[in-house]
């Protein structure tokens, strides 16, 4: 039995949790089950990452107190990942007395490759980063992402000196020893890498207040993105506690967007704290509407609670794990969303287990249930974190049991009164669903018990469909 420890990238708490925030935390809980079924010993963190410009802006505009603020939409996080049905066993806030404390001796023992200058160029509060002269001129003085100006100012901060360990990251990185997926991404890094310039990693208390105070210098706060990828560690304890058994952490899931922090600064971090790096960075790409962004703008966001209202955790669960890719950019629409539900989980998944159990009832058949071995097919896709192609896999399972349901006809063995025909043909096809439903089980944890529980000692059907068409 291994000991895995499994990170999510934790949201900025300056707006409402969204759908790339549902996929950090989906792809995690996935990855935590499937262990969990393997019999590993798993650790699950996530939490809300609460510092910064953003933060303290937004609480402005709102004329609130920043605490105030935090703690309200810190809450709102903490029950959308209960909505989303995933398990986590540890949780920070960034604005913890522990993280805080934490972060600071994090910052003592990164000292050596920490210095003092002043910064003059450009800046983008909303990815919280300066930007290159050679961003702003590709991007002609507009990040692409907020769509708005690069802002240019002067300031003296604290310096992270990334220079110091750019040879031993790309060695890393192409080596896999930090394992970067999808494959293309990795590329990418490389190619940041390259270019990256030591990172500011402090704002002046003048134009900042809103941050854990520096180590011995009151005037300036910690960056937050080196105050918030500490969290993977000082959840831990570290560094006043021995983390050997949790770290490194197996896997991180993060959005594409912000991969550069995680495939540069921090394993750069880690370096200058003299601990592995993550075994793997699993990066998945964007959701879009009708194949645009999402945008409030635009107005075609998609609210991941208005799908689990209608539709269920699972309905949610199975829409965004299957049809979204997990490593790229993918299409989201309701009436795909709607075709998938009502043709694939409530028909062939649903109608599946509601007739089988049926006859297992009607006809008295004792189940004999086999043990449950997972293919290696279904292992490799596992293990390389290929979550969709996992889905894909066990739904064509599904798809030939119903084929070979209506090849066989066990109604008309039945009416014909081969029984013993008719017991085999049902126990071998109710195996087959007892099998998928333990695949599912890291997907769709909900229903996959309901379809275990079903076929238990006495097959009886559900006494509701588990997937209700025509949900409001």
């Amino acid at each position: 039995m291994a000991k895995v420890y499994i990170n999510t990238a934790i949201p900025y708490v300056n707006g409402v949790p969204h759908i790339g925030h549902a996929l950090d935390y989906c792809l995690a809980d996935v990855c935590a089950r499937y262990h969990r079924l393997m019999g590993d010993e798993v650790r699950v963190s996530a939490g809300t990452d609460e510092h910064g410009n953003k933060i303290q802006q937004k609480a402005n505009e709102l004329g609130v107190p920043v605490k105030q603020y935090v703690d309200e939409n810190a809450a709102k996080f903490k029950d959308f990942i209960s909505k989303l049905g995933v398990e986590y066993t540890d949780y920070v806030r960034t604005t913890d007395s522990d993280h805080e404390r934490l972060a600071q001796e994090i910052w003592k023992k990164l000292s050596s490759h920490i210095y003092k200058a002043t910064y003059d160029g450009w800046y983008c509060t909303g990815c919280e980063r300066y930007v290159t002269k050679k961003e702003y001129d590709e991007n002609h003085g507009i990040c692409p992402d907020h769509n708005k100006p690069y802002e240019e100012f002067e300031e003296e901060n604290y310096y992270f000196r990334i220079s110091d360990f750019k040879d031993q990251i790309k060695a890393a990185i192409e080596s896999k020893e930090l394992l970067i997926l999808p494959d293309y991404r990795a590329k990418e890094m490389l190619a940041l890498l390259e270019e990256s310039p030591d990172v500011s990693f402090s704002r002046p208390t003048s134009q900042l207040s809103w941050g854990v105070p520096i180590p011995g210098d009151d005037s300036q706060v910690m960056y937050v993105w080196m105050d918030a990828l500490a969290n993977y560690l000082t959840v831990l304890g570290y560094p006043e506690k021995e983390i050997s058994d949790w770290w490194p952490a197996t896997a991180e899931f993060v959005g594409k967007d912000i991969l550069r922090f995680h495939s540069i600064i921090w394993p750069a971090m880690l370096m200058g704290l003299g601990l592995p790096l993550p075994k793997a960075l699993v990066s998945h790409g964007m959701v879009l509407a009708d194949g645009q962004k999402m945008s409030k703008s635009i107005g075609n966001v998609v609210d991941p609670l208005d799908v689990i209202n209608r539709y269920g955790i699972d309905g949610f669960r199975y829409y965004f794990l299957r049809h979204i890719d997990t490593f790229s950019d993918s299409n989201f629409t309701w009436e795909k969303f709607e075709n998938a539900y009502n043709n694939e989980l409530a028909n062939d998944l649903g109608n599946l287990v509601q007739r089988l159990s049926s006859m297992f009832s009607k006809h008295n058949i004792k189940f004999l249930k086999h043990n449950v071995k997972f293919s290696e097919q279904y292992i490799e896709l596992m293990n390389n974190y290929e979550y969709s192609k996992a889905m894909d896999y066990v739904w064509e399972k599904i798809q030939n049991l119903n084929r070979k349901v209506d090849e066989e006809k066990p109604w008309m063995l039945a009416k014909a009164g081969e029984m013993e025909k008719l017991e085999n043909c049902l126990n071998e096809l109710g195996n087959g669903v007892v099998e998928v439903a333990y695949e599912l089980l890291p997907f769709l944890p909900g229903s996959a018990e309901k379809i275990l529980a079903v076929f238990g000692a006495d097959v009886t059907p559900p006494s509701e469909p588990l997937f209700p068409k025509n949900r409001e």
